[in-house]
């Protein structure tokens, strides 16, 4: 890529910025009432380990919460935000007939968006987030192996890319029907449910564990909490990331692919 194509992207990604943080307060407020679930993830399995006892697949308590709160951390750093709309409207309304006239590759050009918009999310994010974490201080135990904090920030880049295709290649549907919602809403579900959100993975039986690895939404968000609380170790691990490495580089040729097909319907029916 030419020096002056890198520009053109930075340049964006510099304009995304700025449209992204006007929105400030409402990510923050996001934020902060998207705690509500998390309070009551805690009431939940407070009750479960109350009438249990003991532990569950390895989790006692505190490490439960922990991992509640490594998912809210995970999921607020990696989680595209109202990309797929913003995307699905530009084809829509035509408004990517301006960008096709130039010298800019439109994946390029919504990812440059994507990375200003976690960006400006993180950042505003992040205090409430922080002060939960403060409040149960108690139960976070952070890793003495400073490799874990390397494969953790890999998973969690991975992850992000993955998730971002993914919405990608939702919102490429926007070419041929007109409005995109029912399907982002049942994988958002698959998502929700297969990623790690509503329980961790690994306290589910191993032959659907076995399963739930070859899929995407593992790696989307589990993969990166585990790698962090040490559940993934050794061969698990190398086995992990070179899973994700491979949905990684699916879910971008995926992406590439649903372009090129949409945009030649869109040209076909003159777009």
């Amino acid at each position: 890529m030419s020096r002056s194509r890198i520009k053109k992207y930075v340049s964006v990604f510099n304009i995304g910025l700025q449209n992204t943080f006007v929105y400030r307060w409402n990510y923050f407020l996001r934020a902060l009432f998207g705690l509500i679930p998390l309070a009551g993830t805690v009431f939940l399995w407070s009750a479960v380990f109350k009438e249990r006892g003991g532990s569950l697949h390895g989790y006692d308590y505190g490490s439960m919460i922990y991992y509640y709160l490594l998912t809210l951390l995970v999921s607020n750093l990696v989680v595209p935000t109202e990309d797929e709309w913003q995307i699905a409207a530009d084809i829509r309304e035509g408004q990517i007939n301006a960008l096709l006239t130039k010298p800019m590759s439109y994946l390029a050009y919504r990812f440059s968006i994507f990375l200003s918009g976690r960006l400006v999310y993180s950042l505003v994010t992040l205090p409430p987030i922080a002060l939960i974490f403060v409040y149960f201080r108690d139960y976070i135990a952070l890793p003495t192996d400073l490799l874990i904090y390397l494969f953790t920030v890999i998973s969690i880049l991975m992850a992000a890319f993955i998730q971002f295709f993914i919405t990608y290649s939702l919102a490429m549907w926007a070419f041929w029907i007109l409005e995109i919602s029912t399907i982002v809403f049942i994988v958002y579900s698959f998502e929700y449910f297969l990623g790690g959100q509503m329980f961790p993975i690994d306290i589910m039986p191993s032959a659907v564990q076995a399963v739930m690895k070859w899929l995407p939404f593992y790696y989307e968000l589990f993969c990166p909490v585990a790698i962090f609380l040490g559940r993934l170790k050794g061969a698990e691990l190398v086995q992990a990331l070179a899973i994700q490495t491979g949905w990684l580089l699916l879910t971008w040729t995926w992406a590439r692919f649903m372009w090129k097909r949409g945009l030649g319907h869109y040209q076909a029916v003159g777009g």
